[in-house]
């Protein structure tokens, strides 16, 4: 159990550093003529082309990730993890018969880099879908070709708001997030605030960078869903005083905090609440939950107020099972962070395909992903119906316990969803 709670509270994702596009052909009525003379229709059959990357034997996927330079310890493993996951379903007997090839680039973190291997999987080499898109800078340079292409893309290594989409209809409807994007994240906070806490008026003081607006964004929205009163602060990213912005919120006497900011920027926000007395409860996004973090501020927050922050994973119950399984066939990876995330990458591309019967084409994939929703192994379940791309859909939350000068965080609440939140 402690071994699973250790996992639970090192699991923070920091990949937020800060003519291919085949259609299904149509079914089309047969007209005979029966033994009166008589014209008459049949059924249509299915008459399609299997899906670029598909032959009799193998169902051919990619993608570009860092797995060399300064992020090849997170590249490499979260590949491997992808790795292990098609291992598992290829012993298995693989999907259809088919057995599933990965295929990889290192692209050295470059958009430059990752946009050429991209036009060269669809375009030259023919995949069938794209699996763990890696890295901000990466993901935001490819991701109007992916939309362009129609190519189904599986994961994304970052949480940027451009993956964001309540109703990916048509164009970008082939872009299925997994991994918490900001947006969604602030609408969970808020929604904390609100069912947890018994918020009516919150403080969020985020910075001017894509993290915090895409935070702000969410908060926005789900504030005016729920008749919350913001008082919203700025503050630049890196900030080294960010005293003006918290006696704002000092003043405005708020009923709870949300801090959207990452990484350094957060610990200096946090002692300054700390400093000047503003002693009301903090929640923040899962980027921030981690020993390192927790160690910057858990002297200056005792007695005063608790910090709070979302997580996206679980290791109890049956999501204990996944791990054993995860750790059998990850080998050398078996408590590594990134490649159990390339392992929930693995799961969610296959889910898809294990729902399609007959021929494989795109459409009919993304149709079998938006069918149902699919159970993360080690988290809640994604939705992907009527265009909804908003990725981790259901988060749980720690807190920083103040007895542990070592910057231990502690559960206190499991996975849950915005509408389990509030209420509905």
């Amino acid at each position: 159990m402690k071994r699973f709670l250790s996992l639970l509270l090192i699991f923070v994702m920091v990949f937020s550093f800060a003519g291919c596009a085949k259609k299904d052909e149509p079914t089309t009525e047969a007209t005979t003529v029966g033994a009166s003379g008589e014209a008459t229709t049949e059924a249509p059959k299915e008459d399609l082309k299997w899906a670029q990357g598909i032959t009799d034997t193998e169902i051919i996927v990619a993608n570009s990730a860092a797995t060399s330079g300064a992020y090849a310890p997170v590249g490499v493993p979260f590949n491997a993890g992808i790795e292990a996951y098609f291992k598992m379903i290829n012993e298995a007997g693989g999907v259809q018969g088919r057995q599933i090839v990965f295929k990889h680039v290192d692209d050295e973190f470059d958009p430059v880099k990752g946009k050429a291997a991209l036009s060269s999987f669809v375009e030259d080499e023919k995949v069938f879908a794209i699996v763990g898109d890696f890295g901000t800078p990466v993901v935001a340079a490819t991701i109007d070709d992916l939309k362009d292409y129609g190519i189904p893309a599986v994961y994304f290594a970052t949480g940027i708001g451009q993956l964001y989409n309540e109703n990916a209809t048509d164009n970008g409807r082939n872009i299925f997030p997994v991994q918490p994007i900001y947006k969604t994240e602030g609408k969970i906070m808020i929604a904390r605030a609100a069912g947890d806490f018994k918020a009516k008026k919150v403080g969020v003081i985020y910075t001017n960078d894509d993290a915090g607006k895409d935070l702000l964004w969410g908060a926005q929205a789900m504030a005016k869903e729920l008749n919350i009163e913001l008082v919203e602060q700025q503050v630049a990213a890196g900030a080294t005083d960010v005293s003006s912005a918290i006696t704002t919120i000092k003043d405005a006497n708020v009923d709870f905090v949300v801090v959207a900011a990452i990484q350094s920027t957060f610990p200096t926000i946090v002692k300054e609440l700390a400093a000047q007395n503003v002693n009301k409860d903090v929640i923040t996004t899962y980027v921030n939950v981690s020993p390192v973090i927790a160690q910057g501020v858990v002297n200056e927050i005792a007695d005063k107020f608790d910090v709070y922050g979302n997580g996206w994973v679980s290791f109890e119950g049956e999501r204990a099972k996944a791990l054993e399984e995860f750790q059998k066939y990850a080998v050398g990876y078996e408590t590594n962070v990134y490649a159990m995330t390339g392992w929930i990458a693995g799961h969610f591309f296959v889910e898809g395909l294990k729902r399609v019967e007959g021929v494989i084409t795109w459409d009919k994939y993304m149709d079998a992903l938006e069918s149902a929703p699919i159970v993360n192994p080690f988290g809640g379940e994604i939705n992907y119906a009527n265009g909804l791309r908003a990725g981790t859909q259901e988060m749980n939350l720690s807190k920083i316990d103040p007895t542990n000068k070592e910057g231990a965080w502690v559960p206190v609440a499991d996975l849950a969803s915005i509408n389990s939140l509030i209420g509905k």
